[in-house]
């Protein structure tokens, strides 16, 4: 089963529910919004995606520069951005047991689902 770190607000992680609905794909939805992972949780997304905080926050979102401006975040910072403002968290992201992706594009969807 895929699990979907879902932003029910991104019409991206909307679209990728839909795409597995519609190819009968079994999923669960984790709503990182209404029910935000914890450190341990989001440093084990990490892990699986192989990714630093640097690459996984939406630093280009006007809420990321109008919070945090143009300083300079280390690591454990944009981390704990992620924590505090979880619509910060690229998204979606597919967990299939130890491996993760960014769901974008969806094209490569097809890969992760038949492997």
């Amino acid at each position: 089963m895929i699990k979907v770190l879902h932003n029910p607000n991104c019409s991206k992680s909307r679209a990728i529910l839909e795409h597995l609905d519609e190819n009968n794909v079994a999923f669960e939805i984790i709503d990182i919004i209404n029910e935000p992972l914890s450190e341990d949780e989001l440093k084990a997304v990490l892990r699986k995606l192989d990714m630093q905080p640097s690459e996984l926050i939406r630093s280009e979102d006007p809420f990321y520069k109008e919070k945090f401006g143009q300083r300079s975040l280390s690591e454990e910072e944009m981390m704990q951005a992620m924590l505090e403002y979880p619509s910060l968290i690229q998204r979606p992201v597919l967990i299939k047991g130890p491996v993760a992706m960014i769901g974008r594009p969806i094209e490569n969807l097809k890969f992760f689902i038949e492997n």
